[in-house]
């Protein structure tokens, strides 16, 4: 990966050509982060906020959005999944750190290109939501640390970042 793919040699904006590419089994998995109160974790685990069950509607949003990825982001092509799946896990704060919810996406497909963009996609709406659900109760959550963690299949093969922090 040395060059930017999405631009002609004119510097024009393209969509990449995949006509010429093998079909592959493809798979993207993208994390993220919401911070918040406890007062705010608690009534998320115990159903509090007036809006209804907060993960639940977050899950169906954040697939929601994976699957019109192509439609927000401009030269990204639209993809069929085979699956595609988020999960929450609710940490509680400890020895100086904030209490925070950790939204997992998990994009499967046989296809010509990723869905690295597609997990991105559903991890950052599935934690706009749960902001959405709960800023009555608090307006200071703070999202972040939006990742891919790893993508599968294609030409390049397997990326984790724990390989790639570690230089592989």
């Amino acid at each position: 990966m040395n060059e930017f793919t999405h631009f002609d040699c004119g510097g024009n904006a393209v969509m990449v050509d995949v006509g010429g590419k093998e079909e592959t089994r493809r798979c993207a998995v993208a994390k993220g982060v919401i911070t918040l109160s406890n007062d705010t974790l608690d009534a998320v685990k115990n159903g509090g906020s007036k809006k209804g069950d907060v993960l639940g509607i977050a899950r169906i949003a954040g697939i929601m959005a994976a699957k019109n990825t192509a439609r927000l982001i401009p030269l990204c092509h639209t993809l069929i999944f085979d699956s595609c799946t988020i999960d929450f896990t609710m940490l509680e704060g400890q020895e100086g750190q904030k209490p925070r919810i950790e939204a997992v996406c998990t994009v499967k497909l046989s296809g010509r290109t990723g869905a690295e963009m597609e997990a991105l996609t559903g991890v950052s709406i599935a934690l706009l939501t749960i902001y959405d659900l709960c800023k009555a109760l608090e307006r200071g959550m703070v999202i972040s640390d939006i990742w891919l963690e790893e993508k599968s299949g294609g030409k390049s093969g397997l990326w984790q970042r724990d390989a790639a922090a570690r230089g592989s």
